[in-house]
């Protein structure tokens, strides 16, 4: 497209529409891009979704995702088959006395595990799941805590992959000086208003002071009536990728070693975080090195042999491929929606209401709105920093307000999107069907941007 327009937005409402409808995200988005691409040539629209789905898998980032996710879902299959998941859960039972007690203990864990939001979203659900439902806690509320420690507490530490990424691009586009990454990422956290809001609502929400309601209270009270989570989805659904993937990891349970040992959990969940961050939060380095050590400390344990570790990893890689698909099928619709033009024509449609007192919630607005549509928090980032950063400094706005604002932006699109990484992966670690998770947490989410979108206003 020669222009921005309206037309733009056409992909994003389809795929939103059919998501719902159909609860099949990874068919939602695959539709979504072909829809897109039929807008911008009809005679063409195979060979482009051809050409954009190669142009997706050649990307660095994709790669490094596949590699990250599959093999944290090798390390998860050793850490369950082993027993050590199982131990850990019921080491936690001992400590939770109620579901008050559990719903906390999930939200420290998800805070304390801080390096990554994939990591943090898999390790938090999958341990914590079987302690939750002993007290009857509906996986939607699971994964909606899970969620909520993800990717806003990712972005609220400056030891994490989000800092390390943008703080990159801030260098690369000329907000930070060399070197000056971090520190100007640091600079602005204060002022991530969004995620502020989100942890700090999750207590609120398990204490009850903020209520349960819609969704939600619906899916807690059918828990609390004994009705299983995955019995609260359509029959049709029962034959999604994501109700297969999550029945292999319960079918890991079932066979894990009921004699399984602490220490074989927490270690290799140690060694993952400290590997993790002696390689400047390279998660995929932390992964190789964690697992370099756990296959020996295994063995030495005479735990299971070779080839069968090696078979149990190369399944744990299987229950990461519909959540990897997912995440695959969003950057081709990111594509799409990047060939429409569509981060464009929204920042050209609020420009004219940008001065130094309205810009970090007009931009918190309009980079909500696009990481929403689009499921792409780190993309829209790299996008639109080059375009909204000049207009920050040309009417003069408050630069690491402006940061905090697309930080804001960027973790509400991870967490309230229906089809990014950090919901599927949530959704997945807690078991929880994903449009079901998506739906329940979603008014938690909309209340947060709205307390952030008046907090920017007054701020500025």
């Amino acid at each position: 497209m020669a222009e921005p327009s309206a037309i733009s937005i056409i992909p994003p409402v389809v795929v939103l529409t059919l998501a719902i409808i159909l609860r099949r995200p990874i068919l939602s988005l695959v539709l979504g891009a072909l829809v897109g691409l039929a807008l911008l040539d009809p005679a063409t629209v195979l060979a482009n979704f051809a050409d954009a789905s190669l142009k997706v898998m050649g990307d660095e980032t994709i790669g490094w995702l596949i590699l990250v996710c599959g093999t944290f879902g090798a390390l998860i299959a050793l850490l369950v088959h082993t027993g050590g998941a199982l131990a850990f859960g019921r080491n936690a039972l001992k400590m939770a006395k109620g579901p008050k007690s559990s719903l906390l203990m999930t939200y420290f864990l998800g805070v304390i595990i801080f390096i990554d939001d994939y990591l943090n979203a898999l390790t938090v659900g999958e341990t914590m799941r079987r302690v939750t439902d002993k007290f009857k806690i509906s996986r939607e509320m699971l994964a909606y805590v899970v969620d909520s420690t993800a990717a806003p507490i990712c972005v609220l530490v400056p030891l994490s992959t989000w800092a390390v990424f943008f703080g990159g691009l801030l260098v690369d586009n000329g907000v930070a000086g060399e070197g000056q990454g971090i520190s100007t990422y640091i600079q602005a956290i204060p002022y991530m208003l969004y995620a502020w809001v989100a942890v700090i609502m999750v207590p609120l929400v398990i204490f009850g002071v903020v209520p349960l309601f819609g969704p939600m209270k619906k899916a807690e009270l059918a828990a609390k009536q004994g009705q299983p989570a995955l019995e609260q989805v359509d029959l049709e659904e029962v034959h999604t990728p994501d109700h297969y993937a999550a029945k292999a990891i319960e079918q890991e349970f079932e066979q894990a070693d009921t004699q399984g040992k602490l220490v074989n959990f927490l270690v290799p969940i140690g060694l993952l975080v400290a590997f993790t961050v002696y390689f400047d939060i390279d998660v995929w380095k932390g992964l190789l090195a964690t697992l370099a050590v756990t296959i020996p400390f295994y063995m030495v344990q005479r735990l299971m042999p070779l080839a069968d570790m090696l078979e149990q990893m190369i399944n744990g890689f299987k229950c990461m491929l519909p959540a990897i698909g997912t995440v695959i099928a969003a950057f081709i619709f990111k594509d799409v929606c990047d060939q429409l033009l569509l981060p464009q024509y929204v920042i050209n449609a609020l420009s004219p209401y940008m001065t130094a007192g309205l810009l970090p919630a007009m931009v918190f607005l309009s980079m909500a709105i696009l990481a929403f549509a689009t499921g792409s928090s780190w993309g829209i980032f790299a996008v639109t920093i080059p375009i909204v950063m000049p207009l920050a400094v040309a009417v003069d706005a408050n630069i690491p307000l402006v940061i905090g604002a697309l930080l804001s932006a960027s973790s509400f699109g991870s967490q309230a999107c229906f089809y990014s990484d950090s919901t599927v992966l949530a959704a997945q670690g807690s078991d929880c069907n994903l449009v079901s998770h998506a739906i329940t947490q979603l008014p938690y989410a909309l209340i947060a941007a709205a307390i952030a979108f008046v907090g920017f206003l007054i701020i500025a």
